[in-house]
């Protein structure tokens, strides 16, 4: 009986604990005291080393901070002279509340004279990157959340080694845990030929220091400052469709030249400087960039080292903004309350709002939550198409004139806990081009009758209830 009463005030200790950390964060408490329910010791140590609220503890020096500070605002300074010299305030002119907002992120400037190129499938895009990084003359910097060692993983390696045994300086960052397969002889081979690599938060240190769940999403190329490319490919056989189990592998990547490359490379040598504790801010790595198109674009850095995250709330404006179209794609769907009453609101007042999924998910419990925020979508008019042709991996986002793309899915990981690189592109091509691919994946998509969602099974239901009391953990 003893044991019982200690096990019991044990429990009450735990719950209370959770409490008292999240109050603030009710739909993240509840899907803790799930969690401590169906595991109520395991549960707990799993919320201690996961579930702490990130600190950004700066490992480098505060010179080296201060450093990357003063080469932000030069940057910031040489991107708003070019925007002046464009037409870009008489054609945004007017009063536009999400225009505003845009213009007034500090430490992300909209950037002119860009010129981008859309891939909608892997083979194509890594194809456009590795004869970019074959004709670098000074640096190549590689940053992917996953990078395998199969038969992509190898021709990126041979490249890497080839440019830098010709003296091209070659970085490469990887994620402790997306990359957690990456062998050591890989990574040794690369060493031994002078391409440097850095390990973002690696899985045994970021577990004792409570860092595990804050992982490093963005993929990004940048060849001698000139080129940069970004959006959902990571490096493996199954990104270009070569995965017998997976299929055809649907996707979103830029290759962009101009202005916003510059703030590619400085996510890139912000990275560097806190895996590796040293300093990338040398002219050469920040030239001067061509006059290559009329595109304006804003890149987008993000992550939970921000003191605020501006991706929720940009997502939030372009929905309640739009007046004509909403079309959404994304691999997962699990918006937080006010994204999910801003789609629906948007339906009901008349906007087109269309959202694609996949039909066969790759992790089925996320597959079950965005699942259980279909009814009430369709209820509300919003119109949900499954991908049927392969997996789609797209994270796509447009509103009227404006698209937003990159490495951030629509769910609470990429919102909250993961360090992701995006950019908005304003009415142009790029939108254009966004658009006509988003219809060409409703041809291969089948869309969701309310009626017949209605009729799922008991259990998919229940699956789907559990699912979404543990949503703001996804």
């Amino acid at each position: 009986m003893k044991w019982l009463v200690m096990a019991l005030l044990l429990f009450v200790l735990q719950i209370a604990t959770v409490i008292l950390i999240e109050y603030r964060r009710p739909s993240k408490a509840i899907a803790w005291l799930v969690i401590l329910f169906v595991l109520p010791l395991v549960g707990f140590l799993f919320y201690y080393f996961v579930a702490k609220e990130y600190s950004h503890r700066r490992f480098a020096r505060h010179e080296g901070c201060h450093h990357l500070e003063l080469l932000k605002e030069k940057l910031i300074h040489r991107c708003r002279q070019r925007l002046r010299e464009t037409s870009f305030e008489q054609i945004n002119g007017e009063e536009n509340p999400l225009h505003d907002m845009l213009k007034t992120i500090p430490n992300d400037p909209i950037t002119a004279c860009n010129e981008t190129t859309v891939f909608a499938e892997g083979a194509e895009a890594f194809e456009a990157m590795l004869k970019a990084m074959a004709e670098a003359k000074n640096h190549i910097h590689i940053e992917f959340y996953i990078v395998r060692d199969d038969d992509l993983g190898s021709r990126l390696q041979h490249l890497m080694i080839e440019k830098a045994k010709q003296g091209v300086e070659v970085r490469i960052l990887y994620d402790g845990i997306g990359s957690h397969r990456l062998g050591k002889d890989y990574l040794r081979r690369l060493r031994n030929a002078g391409v440097e690599t850095g390990c973002f938060l690696p899985p045994l240190r970021s577990f004792f220091d409570q860092r595990i769940n804050y992982r490093n999403h963005r993929k990004i190329v940048v060849v001698d400052g000139k080129v940069g490319f970004f959006g959902g490919l990571n490096v493996g056989d199954e990104y270009i469709g070569n995965d017998s189990k997976i299929g055809y592998w649907r996707d979103t990547h830029f290759r962009i030249m101009g202005d916003a490359v510059c703030w590619l490379q400085y996510t890139f040598v912000a990275d560097w400087h806190f895996v590796k504790g040293r300093l990338l801010t040398e002219d050469e790595f920040f030239p001067m960039q061509a006059n290559h198109g009329e595109e304006w674009v804003q890149v987008l850095k993000c992550g939970p080292d921000e003191p605020r995250n501006r991706i929720p709330e940009l997502l939030f404006t372009c929905m309640v903004s739009a007046k004509k179209r909403i079309y959404v794609e994304s691999p997962y769907l699990i918006p937080d309350p006010g994204m999910l009453m801003a789609l629906k609101t948007a339906a009901i007042h008349g906007v087109d709002v269309r959202i694609i999924i996949p039909t066969v998910p790759d992790t089925m419990i996320v597959y079950c939550a965005t699942l259980s925020y279909a009814q009430e979508l369709l209820n509300a008019g919003v119109r949900i198409y499954r991908y049927k042709k392969g997996f789609i991996h797209a994270k796509v986002f447009v509103a009227d004139h404006l698209a937003f793309s990159g490495s951030t899915n629509m769910d609470m990981r990429s919102f909250y806990g993961q360090f992701e690189i995006n950019a908005v592109f304003f009415d142009g091509k790029v939108v254009n081009r966004l658009v006509e691919d988003f219809y060409t994946d409703l041809k291969e998509s089948k869309e969701m009758s309310l009626s017949d969602f209605e009729k799922r099974p008991t259990m998919q239901k229940l699956k789907e209830a559990f699912a979404r009391l543990l949503s703001p953990l996804f």
